[in-house]
């Protein structure tokens, strides 16, 4: 006590000597003179000094009246295990296996297009008919022979029945029927490649060929592009040394940059090649697409469960140092008592997968311990702390 009275007493007296016929900052300033200039700021930095060296004696009178430690502050939190799942991050694409270029099967020239771009359409639904050279009349004059070799036969039959004329002529009436009746067949076969029929249900994407074009089979007379988009999924090409721990079933969360939306569902199939070049195996991951707004190649952020911990010590990475060995360690507070006060322990550790900041501990801390958060860059082993949770 009598040292803070000294200090004050000689701070009191520097202001007071000081302030006697002085000039004050401004006045100094103005003048420019150089010399006092700096003799005013050695003189305020003198009393700068002693006022700090007042308030650390202030500041210990303080703590001592109030009976409380200088002890550094931190913040702690329980080790409790809980779950932990790990995901792969990856990208894919978006695909549908219902995507294709619909060809004609006959050349000739495009008679009518019965849809346009757009439009939904059901499988089997008629697209565009192609000019058949005059086919459709022979296959009504074979129809028509068809039905008088039907009949003849008919009446054959029943005369054969009542055991009236040759067998010869049963037989040939009913040759005569059967023939015409493939042959009937055999055209209609050939009039239906000339009709454009949707394969599967779906959107119609794209009209290719106009009415009055010349098509015919093979690369460059695509006349339809027929798109499901209701049949999704994303493509994924994953390391080959993920091929233990992705498999069908696990957990996949997608998510589309560009919509903004994302979906959680799983690996549908994992392939059994691995590719050469890049040393992968591709998966498949179903992408519900109620409102048709997923498109055939558009970007995903794919994350996959790759790991799972169901009792997993979790640590921040923040906290976590590296010694001059290259061993890891967080500090723990142990010895806590009635006044949350506790000693610093450093715990060697060993850590596993990290996922959004946070690492898995696999040795070095127990359930239970406290691990030591805020103010754990500022501690050293062995030191007492106080817990300000």
């Amino acid at each position: 006590m009598k040292n803070l009275m000294y200090i004050m007493a000689a701070g009191l007296l520097l202001i007071s000597c000081g302030s006697e016929k002085q000039k004050s900052v401004d006045d100094l300033i103005s003048e420019s003179n150089l010399n006092e200039l700096r003799m005013k700021r050695k003189e305020l930095t003198d009393q700068q000094h002693l006022f700090n060296q007042q308030i650390q004696v202030l500041d210990s009178v303080i703590g001592s009246l109030e009976g409380t430690k200088n002890l550094p502050l931190v913040s702690t939190v329980v080790a409790n295990p809980i779950k932990f799942n790990h995901y792969l991050a990856l990208q894919g694409d978006v695909r549908t296996k219902q995507n294709v270029l619909i060809y004609p099967e006959m050349q000739g020239t495009l008679e009518k297009v019965y849809v346009k771009e757009g439009q939904k359409v059901s499988k089997g639904q008629l697209l565009a008919t192609i000019n058949d050279g005059g086919m459709s009349s022979q296959l009504q004059q074979l129809e028509t022979q068809a039905q008088l070799a039907k009949t003849t036969f008919e009446r054959q039959q029943r005369l054969w029945d009542q055991k009236i004329g040759s067998e010869i002529q049963f037989l040939q009436a009913k040759t005569n029927y059967e023939a015409s009746m493939n042959s009937v067949d055999q055209i209609k076969s050939q009039v239906g490649k000339y009709t454009i029929r949707a394969p599967f249900d779906g959107i119609i994407d794209d009209v290719i060929k106009n009415q009055g074009n010349v098509v015919a089979p093979g690369p460059g007379s695509e006349v339809f592009r027929i798109v499901n988009l209701s049949e999704m999924y994303v493509d994924v090409e994953v390391p080959e040394t993920y091929l233990g721990s992705i498999v069908k079933g696990k957990e996949a969360k997608v998510y589309f940059p560009i919509l903004g939306d994302s979906i959680t569902t799983q690996v549908r199939q994992t392939g059994n090649f691995i590719h050469p070049s890049n040393r992968s195996f591709k998966i498949e991951i179903p992408v519900p697409n109620d409102n048709e707004q997923i498109k055939p190649n558009l970007t995903a952020r794919v994350l996959i469960n790759d790991y799972t911990n169901e009792n997993a010590v979790l640590i921040p990475a923040s906290i976590i140092s590296e010694n001059a060995a290259g061993e890891q360690y967080a500090f723990t507070a142990e010895d806590l008592n009635d006044e949350k006060e506790a000693v610093v322990k450093r715990s060697i550790i060993t850590t596993g997968k990290t996922q959004d900041g946070m690492v898995e501990v696999l040795t070095g801390i127990a359930k239970g311990d406290h691990v030591i958060l805020e103010g754990a860059r500022n501690v050293k082993d062995g030191q007492t702390v106080k817990i300000i949770n």
